[in-house]
């Protein structure tokens, strides 16, 4: 059996969100406060205890008006089958496909209520509601004129009030539903969590063995009825050695013990009928794996050394694998297996160096098929796993289909979104492909940044935080306290990220390079030559061409008349070179844009005229490009720091420092420039 989907109403950060699940592996993404814990939570509430544990204050902060608006209508003696739908309920709901289960129902077959014969779904209700026949006693004594003693009256009311109900329902049909006891679904789907605070760090004396612990709930697995013989076997001779043990305890032992404890004789109270003590020891197995057992790390010579004496990375990743081996095993030992069991692992990076991180996610699946293989004779566990990280190299190395990416998009509410939906259409392929690749390589966080900036090259990304101090510093801005997220792309590759931002809700900035070029149709094909930008027709940057849907190559003078409202799209905004603030001269790349921004600092710049000026800082930013371009952003960021930042970069940093955005709906049309020859210098990486 798997489980498709998962949808949670008015829990916690979550109002009303719906989440499909991968067959294997799902990875939750994003910034912190989104929610990504809450659902770990709620199924810990609904299904991993022995009952269902929720409370007032698990309730979606909107959606707690709802209790307000029924008071107001059972104050004004409005029918109760009417208040009943206006009270807030907590929910989670399971889409469930049994297709690998129909020739075996099992505990599954109480949850099938259609008579489809060719639909192999079934939705699954757990519900947090009021009790059938509680609505006067839910608003009973609820006075809204006071607002303290409404919301603490409110809260012991739900606790009287309140029960958790389970439903199944039919897929097609939301009104066929059939309440059922709710321990049934606890022997349907079986749920685990391995929590991001696993105590692997207390190196205090009073430390406790986790991984000694992992061992004794493994071993009291061993005792269900439904534990593979050979587990049950293995375990049976450890309890056989225990009570040989018990036996010399009984005797020898025992005497020695009794012989350490005082005799009450010597009160002479009277009316004592026994007046001696006795003692009684007894080995637990279990206790003595919990408490007594210690796992260590063998050497050479028999030299071990204590789990602590490992490093906090590798004694991580050995708990994550005991966990999951003592879920595996404590799923074996049911009587009846469950249909299905889901294994939610907060924060598996925790002390894992970034290779490490890559390979967890990687060998979740060999793990799966090694316990398969070696301990269940080769039968299928129906394991799903998903696991929530603030861990780039975690998410960047999953595939897109198994991203879910969680937006807060207002206090209290948060969407869900599925990267592998969202680039499923096949003119997207590309953008995707190139996308994990990069992701891949670059390792870069735009899941959890609060903003983002694109940028062309070495020089920018050097010269950067330079750049957003002087920005603070002169415009007010506060940059340098936000989670900002700096992605060196080059404008030959910025437009794969424009969908990407799209569907992150990401406030980004791309600054890219004017790049001009001349177009010369004079010979036997058209050439673009790379020039000033005064010189210029045409820009070479394929990341302008896809913002603008020229659908060839952007004309220069139109570019250059583009407002600040047409360099807006959505969360995204662009920033190329324009003149400075009362000056002609333009910029073709960042240096040029620079040395035309700082005038003074440059003696080779030459020229009374503008244009003059604009040629001459070409020629500069030629040599600077033939020479070391990281020289060049190194001496202006550490030795030579009391220069201007070129006006395009600043007018972008303000408006990404701004909390609000203009949206535009201007969609984005895909570069379909026909082919030509192109001639450049050596340092036009985008022509």
């Amino acid at each position: 059996m798997l489980i498709k989907e998962v949808r949670i109403r008015n829990y916690r950060l979550l109002k009303d969100v719906k989440m499909t699940l991968d067959k294997r592996s799902t990875l939750i993404v994003g910034r912190n406060n989104t929610g990504k814990t809450s659902v770990t939570e709620i199924f810990r509430s609904f299904l991993a205890g022995p009952s269902p544990r929720l409370k007032y204050e698990d309730f979606n902060q909107l959606s707690l008006s709802g209790f307000e608006k029924a008071l107001v209508a059972f104050q004004e003696g409005v029918a109760e089958q009417e208040i009943r739908p206006q009270i807030p309920t907590i929910e989670l709901e399971l889409l469930v496909d049994y297709r690998d289960d129909a020739d075996a129902y099992g505990v599954l077959g109480d949850f099938i209520i259609d008579l489809d014969e060719d639909l192999y779904e079934t939705r699954i209700l757990a519900s947090y509601q009021v009790k059938n026949g509680a609505i006067n006693s839910l608003f009973s004594g609820l006075d809204l004129s006071d607002r303290t003693s409404y919301f603490k009256a409110l809260k012991e009311s739900i606790s009287l009030n309140f029960e958790s109900v389970l439903y199944a329902i039919e897929p097609n049909n939301s009104d066929n539903r059939v309440e059922l006891e709710f321990n049934k679904i606890k022997r349907l789907i079986r749920s685990e969590v391995i929590n991001a605070q696993r105590g692997l760090d207390d190196e205090t004396h009073n430390e406790r063995d986790v991984l000694g612990k992992s061992l004794g709930n493994i071993f009291n697995s061993s005792s269900n009825a439904g534990a593979p013989e050979a587990f049950k076997a293995l375990s049976g001779e450890i309890n056989e050695v225990v009570e040989e043990l018990q036996t010399r305890v009984d005797t020898d032992f025992q005497g020695k013990v009794e012989q350490l404890l005082p005799t009450l004789t010597i009160f002479g109270y009277p009316g004592l009928q026994d007046p001696n003590l006795s003692a009684s020891t007894e080995l637990n197995v279990k206790s003595l794996l919990e408490s007594n057992t210690k796992v260590y790390y063998r050497k050479d010579d028999y030299f071990t050394l204590p789990e602590t004496y490992n490093g906090l990375g590798f004694r991580n990743l050995i708990f994550i694998l005991f966990r999951i081996y003592e879920y595996f095993r404590a799923y074996q030992a049911e009587e009846t297996a469950p249909k299905s069991h889901i294994i939610f692992i907060e924060e598996p990076e925790a002390h894992l160096h970034p290779q490490m991180q890559e390979v967890f996610v990687r060998q979740l699946d060999g793990i799966v098929s090694e316990f398969e293989k070696s301990f269940n004779e080769g039968e299928a566990w129906p394991i799903q796993f998903v696991i929530s990280t603030h861990s780039a190299s975690i998410a960047n190395e999953a595939d897109f289909s198994k991203v879910r990416y969680f937006l807060a998009k207002t206090p209290g509410f948060t969407q869900i979104k599925d990267l592998g939906a969202e680039f499923s259409a096949a003119d997207l392929q590309e953008d995707k492909e190139f996308l994990h690749k990069y992701l891949t390589l670059t390792k870069c966080d735009l899941y959890f940044a609060d903003k983002a900036m694109l940028i062309e090259g070495a020089t920018e990304r050097i010269i950067l935080p330079e750049i957003i101090k002087k920005v603070d510093e002169s415009e007010g801005t506060s940059l340098r306290s936000k989670y900002l997220s700096v992605v060196e792309v080059g404008g030959a590759y910025a437009h794969h990220f424009y969908k990407f931002i799209d569907f992150l809700e990401l406030k980004t900035l791309v600054i890219t390079d004017l790049d001009s070029v001349r177009r010369d149709d004079s010979g036997k094909r058209v050439t673009y030559r790379a020039c000033p930008a005064s010189q210029g027709t045409h820009s070479s940057n394929s990341g302008l061409n896809s913002w603008f849907s020229e659908g060839e190559r952007p004309v220069l003078d139109e570019l250059k008349n583009k407002t600040d409202i047409e360099k807006i799209k959505g969360y995204r905004r662009i920033a190329y070179q324009t003149p400075e603030l009362d000056r002609e001269a333009c910029g073709r790349s960042f240096e040029d844009a620079f040395v035309l921004a700082n005038r003074e600092a440059f003696v080779d710049l030459v020229g009374n005229e503008e244009l003059d000026v604009e040629a001459s800082a070409f020629e500069v930013a030629e040599s600077i490009g033939k020479g070391s371009k990281a020289n060049f952003a190194i001496k202006y960021s550490i030795d030579e720091t009391e220069w201007n930042v070129p006006k395009y970069i600043a007018e972008g940093l303000v408006w990404l420092d701004c909390n609000t955005s203009v949206l535009e709906t201007t969609p984005l049309v895909a570069d379909t420039d026909v082919e030509v020859a192109v001639e450049a210098t050596e340092d036009d990486d985008n022509v």
